[in-house]
């Protein structure tokens, strides 16, 4: 039995076109939600703002994750990179007010971490879908991994990253699911026996600051299966939340912002790299990298 979705909008909030025949991993060209210069205005941009909205390599070990772009967990070790020195001037509006950052304790994240499973009998296998650093390292073994997509959200660079691709004084961006649109990415099937210490590394990777809302979404399997899919939205609510940003604002953190894991850029050039190893490439991100480098 596939996991009932939790009695929140993920299923009502900006819904696929009705009537929709795509195949359900249609390539971006025919189906991915404008996210350049001219997409439609986002009504809970932030003052200042204008919105932009890998192949599989082995899975990692529970328990040696290393930071996730959403605090937590990440995939590959840091490296050694230095901020730059010289920081360009600043676009109107940066760095942002992001207020004071501050991580999950244990007991709230294993609060969470029961709310979203409440459904769940402990027994039943799971999905999971994966949009962006879970698509190289879902940090767990799965059953099946497939090509899928979700309809209602899409992807972009909507959070603000203070450690793992910025610093507080020098913030970076990383991706997140905000509304509408139609996302590719891959889906993942967890065994659910023994599923629970996997999980519990995957809410310290995705959770730490709690910027994510975990959610059940509708996702459509390349081979024709409908399932839901565990995934983790932006919270318009969170400070880190960037809105609409513009090319300008986004070419200038491509060019001063660098964290622990590196620069933004590189982060946004491996992500493409690796969509269109798998074979599913995302042209409006392919077309925002090249705007802003």
């Amino acid at each position: 039995m596939t996991p009932r979705a939790p009695s929140d909008d993920e299923s009502k909030s900006n819904p696929s076109t009705p009537g929709d025949t795509r195949d359900p991993i249609d390539p971006p060209e025919r189906a991915a939600q404008p996210t350049g210069p001219d997409a439609p205005a986002d009504p809970t941009a932030r003052h200042g703002q204008a919105a932009h909205p890998a192949p599989l390599d082995r899975p990692a070990e529970p328990g040696r994750l290393a930071q996730s772009d959403a605090g937590g967990p990440l995939d590959r070790a840091p490296n050694t990179h230095v901020q730059p020195t010289h920081v360009p001037p600043c676009c109107e509006g940066y760095p942002p007010f992001l207020g004071e950052a501050r991580h999950l304790s244990e007991s709230e994240l294993a609060a969470s971490l029961a709310q979203t499973f409440s459904h769940w009998d402990g027994q039943t296998d799971l999905w999971l879908f994966g949009y962006g650093s879970l698509i190289w390292n879902p940090g767990m073994p799965a059953l099946e991994s497939v090509r899928a997509r979700v309809h209602g959200y899409h992807r972009g660079l909507y959070l603000w990253s203070r450690v793992n691709r910025g610093t507080p004084d020098v913030p970076g961006l990383v991706l997140a699911l905000d509304r509408g649109g139609s996302c590719p990415g891959m889906a993942f099937k967890i065994e659910g026996r023994g599923a629970m210490p996997h999980l519990e590394a995957l809410w310290k990777r995705e959770m730490a600051m709690g910027s994510y809302r975990p959610a059940w979404l509708n996702c459509s399997l390349l081979d024709g299966r409908r399932v839901k899919a565990l995934s983790f939205v932006m919270r318009r609510d969170a400070l880190t939340y960037t809105g609409k940003l513009d090319d300008a604002m986004i070419r200038h953190v491509f060019e001063c912002a660098s964290g622990r894991y590196g620069t933004t850029h590189d982060y946004v050039a491996r992500t493409v790299t690796a969509l269109r190893e798998c074979g599913m490439p995302d042209l409006a991100l392919e077309a925002l990298l090249k705007r802003c480098t």
